[in-house]
């Protein structure tokens, strides 16, 4: 299979789950500037939620760059990410409702844990389809970043039923 159908899907994905993660942010009724102190909360992890999904769309672009041939194993691993990723919304709008309360954000980091460990699942399997000598795997090195950011996720999803602004810094 050639992989534009594959990038084309994703890119529309990645498109609607930040349209959905806007359209949760509603018009204050007021009319003053103080009545957006309302929404700082919820615009604030919608900034968030916004880099991390412009971080993966730009990863999953350059990663796919690599790919010469697409085979079934990277189409269902493309969509077990895309599923974590569409996720993003709902923990986002839960996190900004609630002003990131302990349990909004050890369900924020355990989506993006999850959304790691899936794109190093598509990650391997374009690696096993392209060899070992494939650009991606010349690219990725030891991955240490990837490593990095897992431990990190599981230390700010602990951290987030001790302390919420430990928690939040990790992720930021």
């Amino acid at each position: 299979m050639n992989k534009n159908r594959l990038e084309a899907f994703s890119d529309g994905v990645l498109a609607i789950i930040i349209t959905i993660m806007i359209l949760e942010i509603k018009v204050p009724e007021g009319e003053n500037f103080s009545d957006l102190q309302l929404l700082f909360p919820k615009f604030i992890s919608y900034i968030l939620s916004f880099v991390y999904v412009g971080i993966y769309w730009n990863n999953h672009h350059h990663m796919l760059q690599s790919v010469t041939k697409v085979n079934g194993k990277i189409l269902w691993a493309n969509l077990h990410l895309l599923f974590w990723l569409s996720l993003i919304p709902v923990s986002t709008g839960w996190m900004g409702e609630h002003n990131f309360a302990k349990a909004t954000l050890a369900l924020y980091g355990f989506i993006l844990l999850m959304a790691g460990i899936s794109y190093v699942i598509l990650q391997n399997f374009i690696i096993a389809g392209q060899g070992e000598n494939s650009l991606l795997k010349k690219a990725i090195g030891k991955d240490l970043k990837g490593k990095s950011s897992a431990a990190l996720y599981i230390i700010a999803i602990v951290f987030s039923f001790f302390n919420e602004w430990v928690s939040g810094i990790i992720y930021i």
